[in-house]
């Protein structure tokens, strides 16, 4: 790998620099739609590895055509062979051969050069610039599917017929994998056993293939419901799976405590009888036992899949007469696997990402563990567009409904080895920007009439260059002193603002963070202020500071409040602090300002002192009631007046009932959740918080809320006061010090410690032809242009919807830069710059090419967020569903016209799209029904719009790691990290315990047949019975099993927003119905799908699209 060279330096050269020696690019050639370039290729796409194999003596296309599946109508028994021959393999795929992460380069230190023109390839070419993602398709075969029955059901084959994966393959369990079923379930298909079909089943196999049915699963169910035993499949692991995350964040309850139902929920069993949850159903077996119909009735339901409909004896809808067998149902395994997708880009593209100049590069998936080196266009962890080829004009965009948006995390952080963006000053006058736009200088900035003028992107007007900036051209056209202008060769930087960026003329000081704590009976009750005193004395020594400065220089403050509010003067070094009391609520103020702000090094002793009077003086209140607007307004009323930006830290408890602005009543209604009335207890009740959430913004100040609710608390009113002005909300439920202590803790010093900035505004803009036009995040916006925030943290992004104004020209790429403009934690003034540069072309494969799967669902996910402001949640869900098959039916149409109706094509980089769109029409933040509280849903819809890219992708899909055979030997040594599982109950090994976290909560859950020894190693308990679920942590155990589970956890935390709630899950136990929400592979409830039953569905609409 080149040197990066020190910061301000041009890692690869400054663009347009001769690359000296450097041999042209290959030459490209021109692709017919849909075609494979060969699957020996180095630097192929995981994917294909081995497709050539798998498809060969498929006759009927010519030599480089892709080799898809024909169809015969006629031959119904071959429809699942058709079918696994389309799609098996994908655990097969090797990962591509070549150099990790490395665009094509042939000096060192050069980077690739790169045309204007759309990149295309030629069988045996990849494409230029796509950093291992050729443009190969993902044909799925759902054959037959014009038969079906109801959405959900599709046509299965016979047990008995050739196996699932090609002729001649038998299916085997690796040496070494788990259970090929759910837990209890015998071991079929083992390499030299005769796999078998159902029992009682003749043998129908052909010599040398295993039978298609499950291996030793009776096929029982109920006819109308699903059967809820997943069928025995090959466990699917794979090495390192990265962090991520899943849907139906959870209500987050106490530990042990039940969480309720649906409507018509069977009780509860003992231990061993898992409920699932699916009304009027009866209670399934223990697990490995298959769910058991009801005596006399035929036994039609299939895994997961609903059953042919109708009366007993009645002919199924799949054709076949009374008597015969059901059609087996598709194999899940043979469906494309997010986690088999992420280890691919891990192997292919881990390590160094140059970004790319001009055109930028497009990145790894955010899972992949990669470091960026910044060439003229910002690293990805700033700015990441949804495509990096942008459809030519505003009628082919929306034929592929692919959204146009780019995710936007100001300062985002950064892995060790990047460079932070470099500070510019430009003294008295200031950034150099463009007089027509007002865009900021930057690496696509054009110099002219020898240096004198520069022509802007953006919109393409000439200005003048000032004499303090001028400098001479060399024979390139390039300045001379462009090494020494980072603005001129690096894609992300900052401008230190003059006055005229700073309100009324005026520098600002430095910000400050104000805790408020609420000090009535509930607080004192569940051990909060004792905990807060005894604690935040320490964190302080972590406050923000800006890069390079020894110590920070923000200002703090105290208050307390109950039903009036207390301020203190930290300023007085006597033992016993001043204590200033306020009890006009309605016309609240701040008594004083000197001595409220003050350093904590300053305040040492003052600090201590104060902290232990408010455990003193409040240990025996007795009042409950309490109030909570007067107390944010003193808040921001104390940073106006001393002319700060900041934060407010408020710790509060209960409903504010007490009779003061803001008070609210209680209006949970619980019942009306996932109806079409939902909207009216998840708006606010009232507009007093949302007002002043913009008054807080107009001040520079951000909120974030603490709340330990017993009841209702009403969040969705209160909660616009801290989202509008770019704050977080922290919630625990029934809040015990002693059992969530460490929770809280670990949430308030990430609060406090992370990187931060204040009294932001932030503008987008673009070159000619499109705008943006669309915003999601937490802000406040008074025009159509300007973003404001109180405060901006690293855990905060926003997405900007981009639209078409005009036709855009093929030849010229487009330019997208944001621009923040904030206040540092030192109090000085500046500005952050994020520049982006993408190709155009009106090319379909192109555009399906080049499209970045995580931050399309990013979009997607915040764009359903928002609908359900305004319809209903059905109406969501199927503008989802058709949203996600009208972007496949375009690539279906476009792509791959010539393969047969029967298959399911979809595009390789899109492949996971149904299954991350069932994932989040499923997820409690958009479809939680009255099993969850009314705050708890509030509080999960609250968070979509901040989310980063990389959160979304985890609260979407779940990271679910096999612990048992883990081991630590050194506490110093790196833990080797487990091979994942996929989001199914199928995947389960009773003899194995997994840990399943997505950011917000976490699992472990313990089978029933783990070997004691490991639960006595890690939980202190002589076997699986006697676990203490009711804790919420890890002992620590000095053994080696013990180091490598808690190892695996405290990895898992800082790397989280929140620190996750931990629940530890016995097989069988109360809980697990609840946990299984969470295995977004399979179906949870009455009203929503597994991922094989979704995929039906959007092959039903893609066909409908279609003809």
């Amino acid at each position: 790998m080149p040197p990066m060279g020190q910061p301000g330096m041009p890692p690869l050269g400054p663009p347009g620099m001769p690359q000296m020696n450097q041999p042209a690019p290959p030459s490209l050639g021109q692709q017919q739609p849909g075609m494979f370039p060969p699957t020996s290729h180095p630097g192929m796409a995981p994917n294909q590895q081995g497709m050539q194999q798998q498809f060969q003596g498929v006759g009927g296309f010519p030599s480089g055509q892709p080799p898809q599946q024909k169809f015969d109508p006629n031959m119904v028994h071959n429809d699942i062979q058709a079918t696994q021959q389309g799609i098996n393999g994908y655990s097969n795929f090797k990962p591509p051969m070549g150099q990790p992460g490395m665009p094509p380069m042939s000096q060192t230190g050069m980077p690739p050069q790169q045309s204007m023109q759309p990149s295309v390839s030629q069988p045996g070419t990849l494409s230029q610039g796509m950093n291992g993602y050729p443009s190969n398709q993902h044909p799925v075969s759902l054959s037959g599917m014009s038969s079906m029955g109801p959405p959900g059901q599709s046509q299965m084959g016979q047990p008995g017929m050739p196996s699932m994966g090609p002729p001649g393959q038998p299916q085997m369990s690796h040496p070494g994998m788990p259970s090929m079923g759910p837990p209890g379930q015998p071991q079929m298909g083992q390499p030299g056993m005769p796999s078998m079909g159902p029992p009682g089943q003749p043998q129908m196999s052909h010599p040398g293939m295993p039978s298609m049915g499950p291996p030793g699963q009776p096929q029982m169910g109920q006819p109308g419901m699903p059967s809820m035993g997943p069928p025995g499949q090959p466990q699917m692991n794979h090495p390192g799976m990265p962090s991520m995350g899943q849907p139906g964040m959870p209500p987050l309850g106490p530990p042990g405590m039940p969480q309720m139902g649906q409507p018509g929920m069977p009780p509860l069993g003992p231990p061993g009888m898992p409920q699932m949850g699916q009304p009027g159903m009866p209670p399934l077996g223990p697990p490995g036992m298959p769910p058991m119909g009801q005596p006399g009735m035929p036994q039609m339901g299939q895994p997961g899949m609903p059953p042919s409909l109708g009366p007993p004896g009645m002919q199924g809808m799949g054709g076949f007469p009374p008597g015969q067998p059901p059609r087996q149902k598709l194999d899940p395994n043979m469906m494309p696997s997010v986690i088999q997708v992420i280890e691919d880009d891990r192997t292919a593209r881990s390590g160094l990402f140059p970004t790319g100049y001009p055109i930028s590069e497009m990145p790894p998936l955010v899972t992949t563990d990669f470091f960026a080196q910044d060439q003229g266009n910002s690293n990805p962890k700033f700015m990441r567009s949804t495509l990096y080829a942008v459809p030519q004009t505003e009628a082919l965009s929306k034929q592929t409904q692919l959204p146009f948006s780019v995710a936007i995390t100001p300062i985002a952080k950064l892995r060790n080895e990047e460079y932070p963006p470099p500070i510019i000053n430009l003294g008295d006058t200031g950034p150099v920007r463009c007089q027509r736009c007002k865009a900021y200088m930057c690496p696509f900035m054009e110099f002219i009439d020898g240096g004198r003028k520069f022509r802007c992107p953006f919109c393409q007007a000439s200005s003048s260059v000032d004499d303090a900036y001028f400098a001479h051209l060399d024979h390139t056209g390039r300045r001379t002193d462009l090494q020494h202008r980072p603005e001129l060769f690096l894609g992300s930087y900052e401008f230190v603002a003059t006055k005229q960026y700073c309100k009324n003329g005026i520098k600002p000081l430095e910000p400050a963070f104000i805790f408020m704590l609420d000090v009535s009976y509930n607080a004192i009750r569940n051990g909060l202020v004792e905990l807060f005193c005894k604690n935040i004395r320490s964190m302080l020594e972590n406050l923000p500071k800006d890069a390079n400065t020894e110590k920070s220089n923000m200002k703090i403050g105290f208050a307390t409040y109950d039903q009036t509010v207390h301020f203190y003067n930290l300023s007085n070094k006597t033992s016993r602090p001043e204590m200033l009391i306020v009890n006009d609520v309605n016309d609240i103020f701040v008594p004083f300002v000197d001595g409220f702000f003050v350093d904590v090094s300053d305040a040492e002793i003052a600090l201590v002192n104060c902290l232990n009077e408010i455990m003193k003086n409040f240990s025996d209140t007795r009042i409950t009631e309490t109030m909570l607007g007067p107390v944010i307004q003193a808040g921001m009323d104390a940073l106006k007046s001393s002319d700060r930006s900041g934060k407010l830290f408020i710790f509060h408890t209960s409903l504010p009932t007490y009779e003061a602005p803001g008070k609210l009543k209680n209006r949970e209604d619980r019942k009306l959740l996932g109806t079409d009335k939902e909207r009216t207890v998840l708006e606010p009740g009232t507009d007093f918080y949302t007002k002043l959430g913009q008054e807080c913004v107009k001040v520079g100040c951000a909120v974030d809320l603490f709340l330990f609710p017993n009841s209702f608390l009403d969040l969705g009113s209160i909660c616009p006061v801290s989202n509008i002005s770019g704050g977080t909300i922290y919630k625990y439920q029934y809040f015990d010090a002693e059992r969530d202590g460490v929770r809280f803790l670990a949430d308030l010093q990430h609060s406090i410690s992370r990187d931060i900035i204040f009294d932001v505004m932030m503008r987008v803009r673009t070159s000619t032809g499109i705008r943006p036009t669309g915003f999601y995040g937490n802000f406040f916006m008074q025009n159509t242009t300007d973003i404001e925030i109180g405060a901006v943290d690293s855990d905060k992004s926003i997405q900007v919807e981009i639209k078409y104004d005009d036709k855009l020209d093929e030849k010229v790429p487009l330019y997208i830069q944001a621009a923040t403009l904030f206040t540092s934690c030192s109090g000085q003034r500046r500005l952050r710059i994020h520049n982006l540069c993408i190709s155009v072309t009106a090319d379909f494969n192109q555009l399906y090419r080049m499209t970045d799967q995580d931050t399309i669902v990013t979009h997607l996910f915040k764009h359903a967020e928002k609908l359900l402001r305004d319809k209903s949640p059905k109406d969501m869900r199927e503008e989802m569903s058709s949203k996600c098959a009208q972007i496949l039916a375009t690539y279906r149409e476009k792509c791959s016209e010539q393969a047969p109706m029967g298959q399911l094509i979809l595009p390789e980089i899109l492949k996971l799209l149904p299954l991350y769109t069932n994932s989040m029409v499923k997820n409690d933040a958009l479809s939680g029904g009255s099993e969850l509280t009314v705050d708890d849903r509030v509080w999960m819809m609250q968070l979509v719009p901040s989310l980063r890219v990389e959160d979304v992708m985890r609260i979407l899909y779940p990271q679910i790691l096999p612990i048992s055979g883990l081991t630590l030997e050194n506490p110093n040594d790196q833990l080797q990290w487990p091979q994942a599982v996929r989001a199914s109950y199928e995947y389960f090994d009773n003899e194995e315990a997994y840990f399943i976290e997505n950011s917000i909560v976490a699992f472990i859950w313990v089978g029933l047949g783990v070997n004691p020894e490991w639960v006595h190693d890690v939980f202190n308990a002589n076997n699986v019975a006697q676990l203490d679920t009711e804790k919420q942590d890890l002992p620590e155990r000095d053994n080696p099993r013990s180091r490598a589970v808690r190892q695996l956890f405290d990895t898992i935390k800082r790397d989280r927003p929140r620190h996750p709630k931990l629940f530890i899950i016995k097989q069988g136990d109360g809980l697990e119905s609840w946990m299984k929400k969470f295995l977004v592979e399979d179906r949870y409830a009455s009203n929503n799908l597994s991922y094989v039953d979704f995929l039906c569905q959007i092959h039903r609409e893609i066909r409908n699209i279609l003809s």
